[in-house]
């Protein structure tokens, strides 16, 4: 309600008439579906990526993405742009189709044999949680308000921001030790 609000609001403002109902909704519709549509590509791209690069290396690249499209959530009321929220939600799914995929390979590489299963699971249990917490904070008591709705799209960058902090303290993957770098003490 709110976004569509402020698609309303900032086309009066750049060309002084309305748009139709119809109009708001295929934008409204548009914002909705680039999530999917760059979650897709994400995907695509990760097998190719993570081979040329290494898993940990794309993983902190696609926190950056991520970062981007936080901000670009964040500032999208400021700048009086909607076009900003169609590219920060598809940066979104970008970066989650990618980390979706990234995120158990690594994992599991990096554990140790008896907390695999474990850690495999982590993708399911943190996908839940974000889901918990979207619903939580999108309640209008807390950023589900028409002030604060810029922050509900943006906080998800704050996962990513942990992450990008966290990353590089964690081991490379054991296959890209032995296989790219051909370091078998590494490996080990």
């Amino acid at each position: 309600q709110h976004i569509r609000k402020f698609i309303n609001e900032t086309w009066i403002e750049r060309k002084g008439s309305p748009l139709p109902p119809e109009t708001i909704m295929l934008l409204w519709s548009l914002i909705v579906s680039v999530y999917g549509i760059g979650g897709l590509l994400g995907s695509l791209c990760c097998g190719y990526l993570t081979t040329k690069y290494r898993k940990k290396k794309c993983q902190m690249c696609t926190n950056l993405i991520m970062l981007v499209a936080a901000l670009l959530m964040a500032f999208s009321k400021t700048a009086k742009s909607f076009e900003m929220i169609l590219a920060g939600r598809f940066l979104y799914g970008v970066g989650s189709g990618f980390s979706l995929n990234i995120h158990p390979q690594y994992v599991g590489e990096i554990s140790p044999k008896k907390l695999r299963g474990f850690t495999n699971s982590t993708v399911a249990v943190f996908l839940t949680l974000g889901k918990l917490t979207g619903q939580v904070i999108g309640l209008r008591e807390i950023l589900g308000s028409e002030a604060l709705w810029p922050w509900l799209l943006a906080s998800s960058g704050l996962s990513a921001l942990v992450q990008l902090v966290i990353l590089p303290f964690l081991p490379d993957s054991p296959s890209y030790l032995l296989i790219q770098k051909s370091n078998e003490e590494a490996f080990r």
